[in-house]
């Protein structure tokens, strides 16, 4: 797909916006040669390591205490960019990144997918220091069900029938949290919608800007952002880099590092295997978010939260068993 198509999409072709997965880390579509079958393994094993290393950043984040959360993303903008610098110059492509700056749209969009991340980024941070974990799993969980209803309310596409069956079945949850555990899921349900919108501007950005020359824009246009953030904790609170002992310092200058290595890991999977396989593990970062939340670290569940965490899973199981059966008359209908 070009990366500055702007045609409408197909009628009932709700699959394709689940290509923004896919398009976070400008992937192409999967080999097809002798070695095709090793390119798979290897892309799945590349993809489980991302999503596995993203379920156990509230861990990370967590041994990073006294830092607030606000320090906290102000230091991962930073220091991703540093990160990403250095990737650019030991690969030598920084004609990648001077490539963008001609392209005016695609650089635009750039920007809207940076303050999109950086939503994502600080509230996924507030809940992971304020005893939410267990919450921020419910918002990734929710996210492939708010990308599909984002191809309604964004792409105008028509749903199948077990789609809205999962919409429907998702909403009740949501209801039943509200009602029951007597609060509104606001950190779940603004890291879903972040992290949706931030997929659909990937997908029309497109192939032509790779993992990491758009983590590199990103974090560009968040620094003076970070730096506002940064002078404001300073001034009030004080910064804390330098402050918690030689290992917490170590642990918060590798902060870049942690935020850029499972993207490079996704991108170098998602080239690889299918985005049947993709959706199937994007499950596992929020699995262990929630048994950590649950578990490990001891966040109340009560009755009223596992009704609601178990309806949504039935509505991921809805989805899922649609998108496999939907991915497979596809391939039987290519190759007739």
């Amino acid at each position: 797909m070009s990366s500055d198509s702007s045609s409408t999409p197909r009628t009932g072709d709700t699959d394709e916006l689940a290509e923004a997965a896919a398009s976070t880390a400008g992937v192409a579509l999967p080999p097809a040669s002798a070695d095709a079958g090793r390119e798979r393994t290897l892309g799945g094993v590349y993809a489980f390591s991302a999503y596995f290393l993203w379920g156990f950043l509230p861990l990370y984040f967590i041994l990073l205490a006294p830092t607030g959360p606000f320090e906290l993303v102000a230091w991962r903008i930073v220091l991703s960019l540093v990160f990403c610098a250095l990737l650019l110059t030991v690969t030598r492509t920084w004609g990648r990144l001077a490539a963008i700056f001609r392209q005016p749209r695609i650089l635009g969009l750039t920007v809207i997918a940076g303050l999109l991340i950086y939503v994502n980024w600080q509230v996924f941070m507030f809940g992971a220091l304020n005893d939410n974990v267990i919450e921020t799993s419910l918002g990734y969980f929710i996210n492939p069900i708010a990308t599909v209803l984002l191809a309604v309310l964004v792409l105008r596409e028509r749903l199948r029938t077990t789609q809205w069956v999962a919409i429907g079945i998702a909403a009740a949850a949501v209801a039943v949290i509200i009602v029951g555990y007597g609060s509104f899921p606001w950190i779940a349900l603004t890291l879903a919608a972040s992290f949706s919108l931030y997929g659909l501007v990937k997908k029309h950005v497109g192939p032509s800007v790779d993992a990491v020359s758009g983590l590199t824009l990103e974090s560009l246009w968040l620094t003076p952002i970070a730096g506002v953030i940064l002078a404001v904790v300073g001034g009030t609170t004080g910064i804390t880099m330098g402050t918690g002992g030689v290992w917490h310092a170590v642990l918060l200058s590798l902060a870049g590092v942690i935020t850029a290595i499972p993207l490079l890991f996704f991108a170098a999977g998602a080239r690889r295997v299918s985005l049947t396989v993709i959706g199937l593990l994007q499950f596992v970062a929020p699995i262990l978010q929630f048994i950590i939340g649950a578990w490990v670290l001891g966040e109340p569940m009560p009755i009223e939260r596992w009704i609601g965490f178990a309806l949504v899973w039935v509505a991921l199981s809805v989805l899922t068993v649609d998108s496999v059966l939907h991915a497979r008359r596809a391939r039987h209908t290519a190759a007739s």
